[in-house]
């Protein structure tokens, strides 16, 4: 029969094994290698027993001097009912964590293994608050505070930065239940804690601008510059081909005359010199070394023009107009903005990853606004560069690249997604402890993440998930003796987590602490806001203006008509393209027919003007193709 809590706490309190406040719960009547049942006693009356039992909390049980840590897994009563009447049984299943110990110091100490298991009648007892501060201390130095525990809110949550920082880590979690403010705190404290530290965050919502308004440097489309010679081949013609399979002679010219077109800029011309012995060459087509379009542009003429490989002359042809079609687009011109080539590695590189930092540390880079067959080349290069600066620095810079939605570069599929991107991430992932660069995951589908770089994170925050797959790749990632903590990330609250890995002494369930509202991430498009809930206030001509690509920061503004309600029968205002996009571009382009020479080997080659080309008004074109269209066909073939 099993005692009552009166009889048995007096019990407890003659052996003198417990201190006063620490109540029994229960006493062990089964165990196995990795659980144990206990019976639970509570009287007709509730006596307070019942309440202290709850899934996910944890226990001890006291074995001789050792008291052995367990998570309570599941609950239920001996009968099928609760009875209102008379005493209730409860039984337990518990889950062996560790055991708390006297130390060789003598100083209290937990470890993850059982050296004695519990015995049948072991007493159970609830956790003290001491025992869980033990349990969760990481044992060493440079700590920080990132919230406080589920079970007792008076204990802090600590993690081990620099485990946190070289080891990689994820956050993941469904939509909603924190996880930007979460990695925003975790930042944070690892900026307090390495101040030499930059982090590079891929932002592809726009929300981490706001979360370090004094401390980053806010990187978008108009204020990115990222030369297209910076690109390796195969991101360059993942911006050529848009997304779309690449045609193999297509890239087999890209690969041959883009490193002639870089010793063109460097002033070589010898170049049949250069072509009977390439293999002494150090320029390829993957050297971030700067190159003219227009040269490259030469050279594919000059090919064309030859008597010989005339089945390639479509290739070519269809090359060309790619090349064109992309330069010419005004969503790229982020790296086709000028006119004059330099070499700007150096200022792009210490812009992006502040070197020196300025007392501003992070970047975050806004993918929102760049057009999406381009984001996955963005991607590549920056994490690229990032892992290339750490190698080549020997150490002297510390990188953190953040990837927010990672799951859209690095997808477990291995056909979707792009090559170089994966393999940018993937090195990062698996060499990048030893030179000084760390991987941030964010994602909302753990289970649509290429699971060779989830393994490698070894701390990870995991929020609430309600998809059975996503949990199955979190669960498969916990250490087996801590398995039936996964069971609870269905019913976690927002701003909660179940944190384990190497930052982290044991996993433990906690509640991030709250970021301040002056650092609190929000989304941010970058324009100026608007009066909400009111769409008769919106002007709709600066909307088309910004879906057209149209800079009317320096348009003067024509006069608006009073407001009004327009009938059914009225049409609004139409936008004429002539007075939106000028009679003629503002500039030409360097890559444009006119403003290039074609390069021949036996005669100089002259670089192209940066001064724009006379063009012909559009409106009068328009007005000449109108009065043609009018014209019958019998006049214009008698004319």
């Amino acid at each position: 029969m099993i005692p009552t809590p009166d009889e048995a706490e007096s019990d407890i309190d003659r052996r003198g094994t417990f201190a006063p406040g620490n109540r029994l719960l229960g006493r062990v009547i089964g165990c196995s290698g990795s659980k144990a049942t206990i019976s639970a006693f509570a009287g007709k009356d509730g006596n307070g027993l019942a309440e202290l039992w709850s899934v996910g909390r944890l226990i001890s049980i006291s074995v001789g001097p050792n008291r052995v840590v367990a998570l309570v897994c599941s609950m239920e009563t001996a009968s099928a009912a609760w009875s209102e009447t008379s005493d209730n049984v409860m039984h337990i299943e518990v889950e062996l964590v560790g055991e708390i110990h006297p130390g060789v110091s003598g100083k209290t100490e937990f470890s993850a293994g059982i050296s004695q298991y519990p015995y049948l009648g072991a007493v159970v007892h609830r956790m003290r608050s001491s025992d869980l501060a033990v349990i969760y201390d990481p044992g060493v130095i440079d700590t920080a505070v990132i919230g406080k525990l589920t079970q007792d809110p008076t204990l802090g949550a600590l993690i081990h930065v620099p485990s946190l920082l070289s080891r990689h880590f994820a956050v993941v979690g469904t939509t909603g239940v924190g996880k930007t403010t979460a990695v925003t705190l975790l930042l944070h404290k690892a900026l307090q804690a390495d101040p030499s530290l930059r982090v590079l965050i891929l932002d592809p919502h726009n929300e981490f601008a706001a979360a370090f308004p004094t401390q980053s440097v806010v990187i978008d489309t108009d204020t990115l510059d990222l030369p297209f010679w910076l690109f390796k081949l195969e991101e360059f013609t993942e911006v050529l081909f848009r997304g779309r399979p690449p045609i193999a002679e297509e890239i087999d010219v890209l690969r041959d005359l883009i490193p002639e077109a870089k010793r063109m800029f460097k002033g070589s011309t010898d170049t049949a010199l250069i072509r009977r012995g390439p293999e002494k060459s150090s320029l390829t087509a993957d050297t971030p070394v700067p190159y003219r379009v227009a040269d490259l542009l030469a050279l594919i003429d000059e090919r064309i023009g030859k008597l010989e490989g005339r089945s390639e002359k479509p290739h070519l042809r269809s090359l060309k107009v790619r090349i064109q079609a992309a330069i010419n687009d005004p969503r790229y011109e982020f790296m086709f903005s000028s006119n004059t080539i330099h070499d700007t590695i150096l200022h792009t590189i210490s812009h992006i990853f502040r070197i020196p930092g300025d007392g501003k540390p992070v970047t975050t880079f806004q993918l929102s606004g760049i057009p999406s067959e381009v984001v996955n080349s963005v991607a590549s290069i920056l994490c690229r560069m990032a892992f290339e600066i750490a190698l080549w620095s020997a150490g002297g810079v510390r990188i953190l690249v953040v990837c927010e939605e990672a799951h859209r570069y690095v997808p477990a599929d291995p056909k979707l997604g792009f090559f170089p991107t994966r393999q940018a991430i993937s090195r990062i992932a698996k060499e990048g402890r030893k030179y000084g660069v760390s991987l941030g995951v964010i994602t909302q589908r753990p289970g649509e993440l290429d699971p060779t770089i989830l393994s490698q994170c070894s701390t990870v925050f995991a929020m609430r998930l309600s998809n059975d797959h996503d949990q199955e790749i979190i669960r498969s990632a916990i250490p087996d003796s801590s398995a039936s903590t996964m069971s609870f990330l269905s019913s976690i609250g927002n701003g909660e987590a179940i944190a384990f890995g190497e930052a982290v002494a044991v996993p433990m369930r906690m509640m991030f602490e709250r970021v301040s509202d002056d650092v609190l991430p929000r989304a941010n498009s970058g324009l100026q806001p608007v009066h909400k809930g009111d769409p008769n206030s919106v002007d709709l001509r600066k909307i088309v203006m910004r879906m057209r690509h149209i800079d009317d920061s320096q348009r003067p503004q024509a006069p608006q008509p009073a407001p009004h309600h327009h009938p059914q029968n009225e049409q609004l205002p139409s936008i004429d393209p002539s007075d939106e996009f000028g009679a003629a571009p503002a500039r030409r382009r360097f890559s444009d027919q006119e403003s290039y020479a074609p390069y021949a080997p036996d005669r100089g080659y002259s670089a192209p003007s940066s001064e724009p080309a006379p063009a012909a008004p559009r409106h009068e074109l328009n007005s000449l193709r109108s009065s043609l269209l009018k014209k019958p066909l019998s006049s214009l073939l008698k004319d």
